[in-house]
């Protein structure tokens, strides 16, 4: 589907529900992106209501009140955005579960931000789905909520609904539902206009966003994070970086397991895989440059493909949003189809580098589709 194809000439119908003792950073992340979207634009894609709870203005962390529609009086709209904080269980009250639970049919889509996943979650919205809360409540969360898959990544999409666990994940969330319905270009322009990298994996976990905690509480990992992301482009191996930090490779993966949640071998992989997805698409360099620093030689028996530089996806990785962003999660599904001959773009051939080193990051590269 083409840009224009994408873009309905009707404004999209948003609801920024707000509730008391959110943060103001929450609140900026869900409304500034679709304002910096429109004026980007140059016309409205996005028009937004505020709505509270009840008729009461909402009061922000920051003394800062936010006057909207009484939710009671919301019927449909195209999305819904709910900004939510502290005092999550004085909020949730029968009444303001009970309008969600109305309205959720009604919602073309849903994001939830910082303790919005809450709400909805006790709401019963959530069950079945996968979703996010703030990393210092997810373990009060998945216990809480057992219906619901609770994951510790920044953002969550899963169904028409998508969780954030704060303020900077939201605004990465943001950006990603302004790139599915209008394109990557837009939602780059308006990342541009914060200063803002929107490079962090949605799948990274929340806690070591946190440089600083994740250095006073797990100093190996944190080194080690700081070793791969200076190698990016010839990457060491597991063993090699173990060897750096004075330990053995089995120990880096335990501490690994504990601090964030995954292997060093999957955490490589995805900021590896991040970069590419980067150059692939905020640079004009041809694929051989991104993908070839990255990729061990040819073998003497399998001559290297014939790449035809270009920084379009072909039809397959631009099939959806989810398959042009390099997240262990989404990217598999690209890789998952048919081995077919030839490297198409960009993207096919700075995956295939990503996942081909001299740590044999996977077992086997994959082949890129062809275009």
């Amino acid at each position: 589907m083409s840009l224009s194809e994408k873009i309905s000439p009707k404004a999209l119908d948003t609801a920024v529900l707000v509730l008391s003792d959110s943060n103001t950073l929450s609140f900026a992340a869900a409304v500034d992106p679709l304002r910096a979207a429109n004026r980007r634009a140059g016309r409205t894609l996005f028009s937004w209501r505020f709505v509270t709870p009840t008729e009461s203005a909402a009061r922000l962390t920051s003394g800062i009140e936010v006057q909207g529609t009484p939710l009671a009086a919301l019927e449909s709209c195209d999305l819904l955005i709910i900004v939510a904080g502290f005092n999550l269980d004085a909020h949730a009250t029968p009444q303001l579960l009970a309008a969600l639970r109305r309205l959720a049919p009604h919602a073309g889509q849903i994001a939830a931000i910082d303790g919005a996943s809450w709400l909805l979650a006790s709401a019963g919205l959530l069950d079945g789905q996968s979703a996010t809360a703030h990393w210092e409540d997810l373990e009060h969360f998945a216990t809480r909520f057992d219906a619901v898959e609770t994951l510790p990544h920044r953002f969550v999409q899963s169904g028409k609904f998508a969780t954030a666990g704060a303020a900077m994940p939201g605004l990465d969330m943001m950006l990603r539902l302004i790139e599915e319905r209008y394109g990557a270009r837009l939602a780059q322009e308006v990342a541009g206009a914060f200063l803002h990298d929107p490079s962090q994996p949605a799948d990274l976990p929340q806690n070591p966003a946190s440089r600083q905690s994740l250095a006073r509480h797990h100093p190996a990992v944190a080194r080690a994070l700081a070793l791969m992301q200076a190698h990016i482009e010839t990457p060491l191996s597991i063993a090699a970086l173990a060897t750096q930090l004075s330990l053995s490779p089995r120990v880096l993966e335990l501490r690994f397991k504990t601090a964030i949640g995954q292997s060093p071998k999957a955490t490589y992989l995805a900021l590896r895989l991040s970069e590419a997805h980067r150059l692939a698409l905020d640079t004009s360099l041809p694929v051989q440059d991104i993908a070839l620093p990255q990729a061990l030689p040819p073998k003497p028996a399998s001559p290297a493909p014939s790449a035809k530089p270009t920084a379009a996806p072909c039809a397959p990785c631009a099939k959806s949003a989810e398959q042009l962003r390099p997240l262990s999660q989404n990217i598999p599904r690209v890789w998952g189809q048919r081995p077919q001959k030839g490297i198409g773009c960009a993207l096919c051939a700075a995956s295939i580098s990503a996942r081909t080193s001299p740590d044999r990051l996977t077992s086997a590269a994959p082949k890129a589709c062809s275009s």
